[in-house]
């Protein structure tokens, strides 16, 4: 075999191998992009799903709440017809006018001492001063009494 002959052969070889590659590289992108659409189809799908499940669920709250509205205005209509509301206005009488002395006024003042009474905020708790000694050990356990 002639090396120009040798050489022609191997460049074909060569350019069908390149061209092989490219067409390889082109499905791969392809089946790639396929891939994308496909997934992006099943994401829409899921989502759809998702969505109908929340407005079929949406509907049935909305039924039930036109359930139980219609059943408010049956009770209150029922406890209207059942008992009739009658206002009656009845005046409050005035208060009765005392005439003031010295011995009604110490009357009312003896109540008042009667009925006062005198709080007394809580002593404080009494915090231990750690010594050297004691360390982290009396610190944590001060901390836990407090809680």
């Amino acid at each position: 075999m002639s090396t120009s002959n040798e050489l022609e052969e191997l460049q074909n070889r060569k350019t069908r191998l390149e061209e092989e590659s490219r067409s390889l590289k082109d499905r791969q992108k392809s089946l790639e992009e396929r891939t994308k659409v496909l997934e992006e189809k099943i994401a829409i799908g899921e989502l759809e799903n998702i969505n109908k499940a929340t407005q079929d669920s949406i509907s049935q709250i909305e039924s039930k709440i036109q359930g139980l509205e219609q059943r408010l205005k049956e009770v209150s209509q029922e406890s209207y017809a059942e008992k009739p509301v009658q206002k009656e206005f009845i005046p409050a009488e005035p208060p009765q006018e005392t005439p003031t002395t010295p011995e009604t006024v110490e009357t009312v003042m003896e109540d008042e001492e009667e009925e006062t009474f005198t709080v007394a905020a809580p002593e404080e708790p009494v915090i231990e001063q750690p010594t050297q000694g004691e360390g982290k050990k009396s610190h944590e356990k001060r901390k836990r009494k407090f809680f």
